[in-house]
């Protein structure tokens, strides 16, 4: 089935399955596909954040279970904090699911960074989210929000008829907003053109 992703500026994703079908406006889009549904967004369709910092946040910490939260915080263990725990496969691909729920909650469509971890890649594959290389270690500091790392924001090429159906959307006005409001103002994430994350 079809579906037409438009936001507030009339932008539209027309996505079928895993990939972008077309992409015009929303008036355009429900002329040449009056059968497609459609689902309007507040604020700016955006090819989605690429996460720097792949490796950092989820081979090198560890995010706690909400059950842990009395005794282990909500925050991302790492250092002294992860050596105390005991680590076995099945809590790194827990820790990395959770990870990657939040990295998704903030508009990231892909890591940066070679993954080894053999539980953490599986969680990865898993949740469709993409992995891309990079040139050494950046720096900035690792942060689930890109805009919160203290390097520039890299985004991944625009969508375009034939591209993967991945991107985010942000309420905001323009992308002048979203640099100053960052990732926490994601509305809607799709990966594989599934939508795996709609703030409510």
């Amino acid at each position: 089935m079809l579906t037409l992703h438009a936001d507030s500026r009339g932008r539209c994703l027309a996505v079928r399955g895993e990939w972008i079908a077309a992409v015009g406006t929303l008036e355009e889009l429900i002329a040449t596909h009056p059968q497609a549904r459609v689902r309007q967004w507040p604020g700016i369709l955006t090819p989605g954040l690429v996460n720097l910092h792949g490796p950092e946040l989820l081979e090198q910490a560890y995010h706690p279970d909400p059950r842990e939260a009395d005794t282990l915080g909500t925050e991302p263990l790492t250092g002294d904090a992860l050596a105390a725990l005991p680590m076995d496969e099945a809590r790194w691909g827990a820790g990395a699911r959770r990870g990657v729920q939040r990295m998704l909650a903030n508009g990231t469509v892909a890591v940066a960074g070679e993954l080894r971890n053999r539980a953490v890649v599986a969680a990865v594959r898993r949740s469709g989210i993409g992995v891309v290389g990079r040139l050494g270690v950046p720096g900035g500091v690792p942060a689930l929000d890109p805009f919160a790392s203290g390097v520039p924001v890299e985004f991944p090429p625009e969508r375009e008829s034939g591209s993967a159906a991945r991107f985010a959307v942000f309420d905001v006005l323009d992308e002048d907003e979203l640099a100053e409001r960052g990732g926490g103002s994601c509305v809607a994430t799709v990966v594989a053109g599934r939508i795996v994350y709609r703030r409510r």
